[in-house]
């Protein structure tokens, strides 16, 4: 078993990820998709691999409302997947190129955002049952963009992603968190739509870079399945919005992409500093995957110990209750409940 979520929407690109007049490839939950932009700008994704001889589409071009494959020319039509030339065909051929199709994903946009739904039914044509998720300022564009592939199952990637006692060990920075400022912390979880929340609080008093925003910055960490994280930090009346999408490639691949958003002007002129910070962190994560992943490989039993893991068994506890919620149609429900959580950092 893959491991993976389905029948939700996962995060596949950034609008400006997508070519005016190209293709753009990315593989989800083992699925390798190409993305794309009509000519009334509306997008579409299909998957990427041609059922005549396998080439990707996304190695092709945009042709007549379809797509070209690169090896032999035949064009398959991007709404429905259904094929509308073979341009080998000799005028008595007996082939019917409509007959043929490749599978297409609904995709859908929110802001800068692109959708695409990962069906369990590869044959699923209609429409999702909810929409994408929806967050503040995603209309406004970036102004830290940055994303790494991970050499681990998306698991993995997503505890780490979550895990609030690592820092003082993986992310060493003089204006973050150091081993010598760390203290015992509470903080309110409550359940949310796919996920869990970290309740708005004040910023923890040795995470120094919120100090830079001014006044008195709030935040609340929000995570939902698939693997969406995002941080909503507010000053006053501005507003930062932290977004990471952990997206799982294949079994032992998956990419992190992190966005941000503000119309906080000093977050806006310190972006590239902010930026390379951030930087640091995902790579810093990707350091420590590649030597966690020289233990799994031996496939040891893990432990998840008390608060500071909880987040991690909720995690498991929430893929749990999706798939059983798909297999036999009954509603979805949150196993999440509201509680506090103390640990040190």
């Amino acid at each position: 078993m893959t491991g993976f979520v389905y029948d939700i929407w996962y995060f596949a690109a950034a609008t400006q990820d997508i070519p005016k007049s190209g293709l753009h490839r990315v593989v989800i939950a083992g699925e390798p998709i190409c993305i794309g932009r009509r000519e009334d700008g509306t997008h579409f994704a299909m998957r990427d691999i041609c059922p005549h001889r396998a080439a990707p589409f996304s190695a092709g071009c945009l042709k007549s409302g379809g797509v070209e494959c690169p090896y032999h020319g035949w064009v398959f039509d991007t709404r429905d997947g259904r094929c509308t030339e073979i341009p080998a065909l000799t005028a008595d051929s007996a082939v019917e190129p409509e007959k043929i199709r490749v599978r297409t994903f609904p995709v859908a946009r929110t802001g800068h955002l692109l959708w695409v739904w990962i069906g369990s039914d590869k044959r699923f044509a209609g429409e999702p049952p909810f929409p994408p998720p929806a967050f503040p300022l995603v209309d406004t564009k970036p102004v830290i963009d940055d994303g790494i592939r991970l050499n681990c199952h998306v698991d993995h990637a997503v505890i780490g992603l979550m895990d609030p006692a690592h820092g003082p060990y993986v992310h060493k920075q003089w204006w973050w968190r150091s081993q010598g400022s760390m203290h015992e912390k509470a903080k309110a979880f409550e359940p949310r739509e796919r996920g869990f929340a970290m309740a708005r609080h004040a910023p923890s008093s040795n995470s120094a870079a919120y100090k830079l925003l001014g006044g008195k910055p709030a935040t609340e960490i929000t995570f939902q399945l698939p693997g969406i994280r995002t941080e909503h930090i507010t000053v006053g009346d501005r507003t930062v919005l932290s977004f990471t999408a952990v997206t799982p490639e294949d079994e032992g691949h998956t990419r992190i992409r992190q966005l941000f958003f503000t119309d906080h002007g000093l977050f806006k002129l310190l972006s590239p500093i902010l930026g390379l910070g951030a930087k640091a962190f995902l790579r810093q994560d990707a350091e420590m995957v590649d030597l966690q992943a020289q233990g799994l490989r031996f496939d040891p039993s893990l432990m998840l110990i008390e608060d500071s893991d909880t987040q991690a068994k909720w995690y498991h506890q929430l893929k749990k209750s999706w798939a059983r919620s798909n297999e036999t149609g009954e509603p979805f429900e949150n196993p999440v409940k509201a509680r506090t959580l103390r640990w040190r950092s």
